[in-house]
């Protein structure tokens, strides 16, 4: 039976992020932690004649947080620019995990209509050393521009 060798195994540290807000690039240099998830909503399908009842997918949701280190203007602006005005900027997220480490290559994945859902204002903690806040996102849609491939060797 083959398995993964550990040299494809993926570092987690590993990759980039970055922000697209209004057209301006912007780098998350104190990016800690970045997890977007597919969400799948079903609706009950029972059928006369059995006694299961089925699954359908009748939709999907993305969603996602990532943790950086507090100090990163952005988000904060973003509230507050929508407190004043009542309008959001237009927001992309893109994520590439590139381990050179590992013959399964490099995937980008953007994120675009993003809404952030939570963006902490202000943290104090007698505890932190180091100050983090998660931030919060939806997206309408996101696309894979680049894929891992297989391994180039399994073990076995």
């Amino acid at each position: 039976m083959s398995y993964l060798l550990e040299r494809d195994g993926l570092n987690g540290k590993s990759g980039t992020a970055f922000a697209t807000i209004n057209g301006r690039n912007v780098l998350l240099f104190g990016l800690k932690k970045f997890e977007a998830n597919a969400e799948f909503n079903t609706a009950d399908f029972p059928v006369v004649g059995t006694k299961k009842v089925q699954q359908k997918v009748t939709g999907m949701k993305t969603s996602g947080s990532f943790t950086i280190y507090y100090g990163t203007p952005e988000f904060i602006n973003i509230a507050h620019q929508y407190q004043n005005s009542g309008t959001l900027p237009e927001i992309t997220l893109q994520v590439t995990n590139n381990d050179n480490g590992s013959t399964v290559g490099t995937q980008t994945v953007a994120y675009y209509g993003v809404n952030l859902s939570k963006i902490p204002l202000s943290l104090l903690d007698d505890s932190a050393d180091f100050l983090e806040e998660e931030v919060s996102f939806t997206a309408s849609s996101f696309e894979p521009l680049s894929s891992f491939t297989a391994p180039t060797n399994l073990g076995g």
